[in-house]
């Protein structure tokens, strides 16, 4: 997992800070590498950081989620999730499809958010590194709708990658157009956050 942060000096507007998640655990993951791209692609005053959880596995590092759990204090990858979601501005979530559906780790993670709301009108952006993944898209938004987040359909995109080389995030920068689709998306966020900051 790759966590990036830019500093702001003394001066400059405000960052924007925008949480990665990446709903694929797999090393080689096409998705996590869309994330790495955005991360390096966005503009200076976005910082895009990728949830890594506590043991560098992301979505994966979260228990199985169980309400006779759900208490209070939370469990300490529970609350690390929650508070990395309750920083951001934004959520970006790159979103591979199982099954027709949505992986597991992932569902997971979202159920430890529906009661504790911290998703309650975040603005989210899904991306994708396949164009077959319409029933994960269509599954991810139904999740994102029942527990109240904010979906940013022009900032919803995929970029088609064939998880052929080692490094696809380097790929998708060297191709204008894949990099071009990135930062309209980010710019799409950054725009949806900008306006609800001022209301």
């Amino acid at each position: 997992m790759t966590t990036v942060i830019i500093e702001a000096s003394e001066g400059d507007e405000p960052i924007m800070r925008v949480l990665a998640i990446s709903g694929s655990l797999r090393a080689a993951s096409t998705n996590s590498a869309l994330l790495r791209a955005a991360a390096v692609a966005a503009p200076e005053d976005v910082t895009v950081t990728i949830f890594a959880g506590s043991d560098g596995r992301g979505v994966g590092s979260l228990p199985p989620f169980n309400p006779d759990e759900d208490g209070d204090p939370a469990l300490p990858a529970v609350k690390d999730f929650r508070d990395a979601l309750t920083a951001a501005d934004a959520v970006v979530i790159a979103c591979p499809e199982y099954a027709h559906g949505v992986p597991g780790a992932l569902k997971n993670a979202l159920d430890w958010v529906v009661a504790s709301g911290e998703m309650v009108d975040k603005p989210v952006a899904l991306l994708h590194a396949s164009s077959r993944s319409t029933y994960a898209r269509e599954a991810l938004t139904e999740i994102l709708t029942v527990i109240s987040a904010r979906l940013i359909e022009e900032a919803s995109v995929t970029v088609p990658l064939t998880g052929k080389t080692l490094d696809e995030a380097e790929v998708i920068l060297e191709r204008p157009e894949s990099l071009a689709v990135l930062r309209s998306a980010l710019a799409a966020i950054e725009a949806v956050v900008a306006v609800s900051t001022t209301q």
